[in-house]
């Protein structure tokens, strides 16, 4: 059989799932789509083409999982396999198999996500911020960025929703969502064990990465209980070079455990319990100077290396009951995260901003809900819970502005409630309609101290008052204490048709971000300004009106695929977090709610197989944003003028587009040499609302050749990272340090800066091996 039918890019282009999801079991193998239109496989030997129509998704809640293909809004579905021949090792390789995603790394700390779906995104590393793009790991919804972007391992499926995902994930999935699901233990013995070893091949570049993991599941009590058991270990060198001392950048260590037990009294009854735990252990930001080197290259000259520690537990408990005529699903998580850093973010060779922080977040959360059909129907509903707190210290030293240290920061006690309903009615055989609501409600209570020079104290610890005024800064309040809460109704309706193996739709969906409070307030009276002004210490909730047509067709036996969509965001009360180079501050930022905007897209995936063992893949993404109106100064000219509003709006590249193709050859008694190839392309796009900040375009393309061997289980392969060596940014603050390259005139879209930069640079080209063995 060829291997062609398992760990293709069939998965991630059998695409456009319903976005309208939550806490998926794994993509698997099965013939919904045939059943529905009373079809059967062709005769001969099973192609590509049929196989891969067979891929379905339960992250639509639905009792028993839906077929790829018949499911309405976008979805990007990866299974094991997959993941395996795209050689995914953290989430941002997933941004290189669907338009319109970028799914980053801030660069400030490591591990902070900064993703952006269908132009919604953030660009910070504050915590108190809230995503628009959430992830949810085993079904738990992770609360903060940070801590996301890390080495994956023993993923039994990925997807990404495209669009606001309001109704039945509900917590602040306004881009969209990233689900990623461990493997379940197994009823019977199997294993795994891999090892690779990868690192950069140009000169004046730094150390190898190795990686070592296994996997051991199988059952204890036969048809009861089984269990599963799963450690890994990176030790990366340090993929760069610091040219100050030659010493390496980039190190680090991560080791990951974890456990699971599932449990079968009977055959209506299962509850899965997951355990894990992380650890990482790095240098801190690897950043260039704009200011001191030009884009596009991996100069980098920092006097502080930094660091980064971090320490989290993830549990989660889910049980499914049969009922009959429906499933009863109760998921319950708990996090347990702490964080330390310290970065130099001047990203020079002088002590100019040196910054460390400390984090420490907890969470609960449980889901409860109900799927069941009833004839012609669908209907799912349930209620959510979610609470966490967050303890959050910064400290800044700025020694040619002033000797004192910055200290500050906030806590924040966030609890949400929430329920949903949704109903799909086939009215009529082919024609389907769908509707939607959610009630959610959020409280936020916090106490934040200002970022300023003050005598030394943390957050964390409890020491760092938000009453009294600042000893260092006479007359100037020390900080607040503070509550808000949000409540909205978020509702959802669709239709879809059917034809043969197409199908036609169209939604309409709202999604809403919570809105919250600034942990980085380092100009109190300009903040002090804000307040009085909008007569609250928090920035409002930001919602997102999402209308979306799509198709979905297949033609040729199916070995063609082409699914497109058009959609219309209208964004309301925009929450941004402005920021600008600060003489007193280093860096000043504020979140606000600066604008209503639009963005019209359109989104093309497609797939042709052009042989039971090749296949090629394509996916184009457009976006057109504009700002509606904009209401505070975002471009830093100290007025709100037309300047503003022509701003492009920041994390909205104009056009991404990728290129795939997997290949399977028959070795005979040799066994099977499969090779994987994909290039995605990048439009520059704005990284502050001023459009001083910005990110080059960039071409990112990756190749894998794996042999299975003649022996049963074992595998090795030779893999390519980043091949054309792009220095891809994925953050431009500005700051006041200026270098040889300074303009000293602020430009939209500068070549160079008016002063300096903060820029974290990715990795450039690798080569690596691995050798995996599974029973």
């Amino acid at each position: 059989m060829s291997r062609i039918r398992h760990s293709a890019l069939a998965v991630p282009f059998a695409i456009m799932a319903q976005a309208a999801a939550a806490q998926p079991a794994p993509a698997v193998q099965s013939p919904p789509e045939e059943e529905r239109n009373g079809a059967s496989e062709p005769d001969g030997p099973e192609g590509a083409a049929q196989a891969f129509n067979t891929i379905v998704v339960t992250g639509t809640k639905r009792r028993d999982g839906e077929a790829v293909q018949d499911v309405a809004l976008a979805v990007t579905a990866l299974d094991a396999d997959t993941l395996d021949a795209l050689n995914v090792t953290d989430i941002t390789s997933l941004s290189y198999s669907a338009p319109n995603v970028a799914l980053e790394d801030v660069g400030t700390s490591k591990g902070a996500a900064n993703f952006s779906i269908r132009g919604l995104g953030i660009n910070s590393s504050i915590p108190s911020i809230d995503p628009t793009v959430g992830v949810f790991v085993d079904g738990i919804y992770i609360g903060i960025n940070n801590g996301l972007v890390l080495d994956t391992f023993d993923l039994q499926s990925a997807e990404i929703l495209r669009g606001p995902q309001g109704i039945l994930f509900g917590r602040n999935t306004t881009g969209g969502a990233v689900l990623l699901n461990t493997s379940d233990p197994t009823d019977y013995w199997s294993g795994e064990v891999r090892a690779s070893l990868e690192g950069p091949v140009d000169d004046g570049r730094g150390g190898p990465s190795t990686t070592v993991h296994g996997i051991l599941s199988g059952p204890i009590v036969e048809d009861l209980l089984s269990f599963k058991i799963a450690g890994y270990f990176n030790d990366d060198q340090g993929y760069f070079v610091n040219s100050v001392d030659g010493s390496n950048l980039g190190a680090s260590e991560t080791s990951i455990l974890r456990g699971a037990l599932r449990f079968t009294p009977s055959d209506a009854l299962t509850l899965v319990a997951k355990y894990e735990r992380l650890e990482t252990d790095a240098d801190g930001p690897a950043a260039v100077n704009h200011a001191l080197t030009r884009r596009g290259n991996f100069d980098i000259a920092i006097d502080e290396p930094g660091l980064f520690a971090s320490d989290s537990e993830l549990v989660s408990v889910r049980l499914d009951w049969d009922v009959g005529n429906g499933t009863i699903t109760n998921i319950f998580g708990y996090r347990d995260f702490t964080q330390n850093t310290v970065g130099d973010i001047d990203a020079t060779p002088l002590f100019l901003f040196h910054s460390d922080s400390e984090l420490a977040q907890d969470q609960i959360s449980n889901e409860l809900r109900y799927s069941g059909e009833f004839g012609p129907v669908i209907f799912g509903a349930g209620l959510y819970y979610f609470q966490q707190d967050i303890a959050y210290t910064e400290r800044r030293q700025l020694p040619t502005i002033t000797p004192a240290e910055f200290n500050g920061g906030g806590r924040q006690d966030h609890e949400v409630y929430g329920a949903f309903m949704q109903v799909d009615w086939e009215v009529v055989p082919d024609l389907k309609l769908i509707a939607g609501i959610r009630y959610s409600e959020e409280s936020k209570d916090v106490s934040v101290t200002y970022v300023r020079p003050r005598p030394r104290c943390s957050v964390v610890d409890g020491t760092c008052s938000t009453t009294g005024t600042n000893p260092f800064v006479p007359g100037e309040p020390n900080g607040f204490s503070d509550d808000d809460s949000w409540s909205n109704w978020t509702p959802k309706l669709g239709i879809q048709y059917f034809t043969g193996d197409s199908q036609f739709y169209a939604t309409y969906s709202r999604g809403v971000r919570s809105g919250g409070y600034n942990f980085r307030v380092t100009t109190p009276a300009a903040f002090l300004a804000q307040v009085a002004a909008t007569g609250a210490f928090s920035f409002d909730e930001e919602k997102v009106d999402a209308y979306e047509v799509g198709a979905k067709i297949q033609a040729f036996d199916r070995r063609l695929t082409l699914n497109s969509a058009i959609f219309l965001t209208n964004i309301s009360d925009m929450q941004r977090e402005v920021n600008f180079a600060s003489a007193t501050a280093g860096v000043a930022q504020s979140i606000l709610n600066t604008a209503d905007a639009q963005i019209l897209g359109l989104e093309f995936e497609g797939r042709f197989s052009v042989t039971n063992t090749l296949l090629f893949t394509a996916n184009l993404g457009i976006l057109d944003a504009d700002y509606e109106d904009v209401r505070f100064d975002i471009s830093g000219d100290g007025v709100v003028t037309q300047a503003d509003l022509d701003l492009a709006l920041p994390r909205v590249p104009e056009a991404t587009y990728g290129f795939g193709l997997i290949h399977d050859l028959d070795l005979g008694r040799a066994g099977t040499l499969v090779t994987t190839a994909n290039l995605q392309h990048r439009d520059r796009v704005a990284f502050t609302d001023s459009n001083l900040g910005w990110v080059s375009p960039s071409d990112q393309l990756d190749a894998n050749v794996t042999w299975a061997t003649p022996i049963t289980g074992l595998e090795l392969s030779i893999f390519a990272k980043n091949l054309l060596d792009e220095a891809i940014s994925h953050n431009d603050t500005q700051t006041p340090f200026p270098g040889p390259l300074s303009t000293g005139v602020a430009v939209p879209f500068g070549q160079f800066p008016a002063a300096g930069t903060f820029s974290p640079i990715a990795e450039g080209r690798r080569l690596g091996v691995e050798a995996r063995y599974a029973f």
